[in-house]
């Protein structure tokens, strides 16, 4: 038997760096909701926001640019503050072996200061997932232009990019939802989905998945689907397969994937026979020669409960294969279709909210 003394400084370094209002704010209902094993930081123009963040490490842009009072939603104002503090975002992030970025797109700040910092980071060759939102279709023209724009100049910043539609939100809802309930919904994709990543990497499981994995499905692969399901009863391993394959709340499924991380959780009657059948649903799904890296773990807290974490990429590489054959088709028209041409193919049924998107305790707001 071997007994090995394992300090926390041994595992893979995740930071989550929260730019502009709606990073700050979802960086602040992670803090609050207790993500484990994560470094916070803040990055805003407006320093009254800033001086609100529960972030351990805040860190104020363009203090001469702006003196403090924001970027007036032009993201030209945001790129320039966060080049005045270039140096300081650097020394901020360092260390990390990987970051998530998390910005609302369409304003300011988060839209020109976000593609900075990845930049940043990339230079310092940390790996850095993007996980952004679009706005609602009723802030206007204006506000989506300036998200597309700041989305696409992102992804050729990042190694992997989601995005979160603002307007996905409204097929979640009802007429009883509130505003503050409607952002809990879509910051719980970005914090199961880093609190997913912590735990593969820190916590030991039946089979065991490290950082080298991650970063073998993460690394230079555009376009990114994670995807979380929880399920209970008979049926368990396939409504969670189903509910990790497509989000409600992104624009992207599993379909044709050709990188996928897959991780199935659950308590100590976690059956083979279903984690067969949830990884063969997810197989099904995804590109015949996909490179599938597979981990499976026991957590007793679940006792009845399924837990499925399911990163996909490749999805950029299927649309260049499909698109050699045409002349003239630039990379970010190829990069738009394989964002928006992935869609499920589960005989067309109607798939539930996942589970963790329906506990909204008002507790916990």
């Amino acid at each position: 038997m071997f007994d090995f003394d394992v300090d926390v400084d041994q595992f893979a370094k995740i930071k989550v760096i929260g730019v502009g209002g709606g990073g700050n704010n979802a960086v602040n209902r992670m803090v609050e909701h207790g993500v484990r094993g994560i470094d916070f930081i803040a990055l805003n123009t407006d320093r009254q926001a800033l001086y609100s963040s529960k972030a351990e490490v805040k860190l104020q842009l363009g203090e001469k640019l702006t003196r403090g009072l924001g970027a007036g939603a032009n993201p030209d104002i945001g790129a320039k503050a966060a080049e005045e503090n270039r140096n300081d975002i650097m020394e901020a992030i360092k260390g990390a072996d990987m970051i998530f970025i998390t910005a609302g797109m369409g304003g300011g700040t988060g839209t020109g200061a976000a593609p900075i910092v990845a930049e940043i980071a990339k230079e310092l060759g940390i790996l850095t997932v993007g996980v952004v939102t679009k706005p609602f279709t009723f802030e206007g023209p204006r506000r989506l232009k300036h998200a597309e724009q700041g989305i696409e100049e992102l992804k050729s910043k990042v190694d992997t990019l989601v995005t979160i539609p603002n307007d996905r939100l409204l097929q979640v809802s009802d007429k009883k939802t509130t505003m503050v309930e409607a952002f809990v919904m879509a910051d719980e994709v970005l914090k199961e989905g880093i609190q997913g990543i912590s735990d593969l990497i820190a916590v030991p499981n039946l089979i065991n998945l490290d950082f080298a994995d991650v970063k073998t499905i993460m690394q230079d692969k555009g376009i990114a689907h994670m995807g979380i399901g929880m399920a209970s009863g008979d049926n368990r391993a396939t409504e969670a397969a189903k509910q990790a394959i497509k989000s409600p709340l992104l624009e992207t499924s599993i379909e044709g994937a050709k990188s996928v991380l897959l991780n199935i959780t659950g308590g100590e009657d976690l059956g083979i026979f279903e984690v067969n059948e949830a990884a063969d649903l997810i197989r099904a799904s995804v590109d015949k020669d996909a490179n599938i890296i597979f981990g499976a773990g026991i957590d007793e807290s679940l006792k009845d409960e399924i837990k499925i974490t399911v990163i996909a990429t490749g999805f950029d590489m299927l649309s260049k294969d499909i698109n050699t054959t045409k002349s003239g088709v630039n990379d970010i028209n190829a990069n738009r279709a394989a964002g928006n041409e992935a869609a499920p193919t589960l005989d067309n049924e109607e798939l539930d909210i996942p589970i963790f998107l329906r506990r909204r305790d008002k507790k916990e707001l």
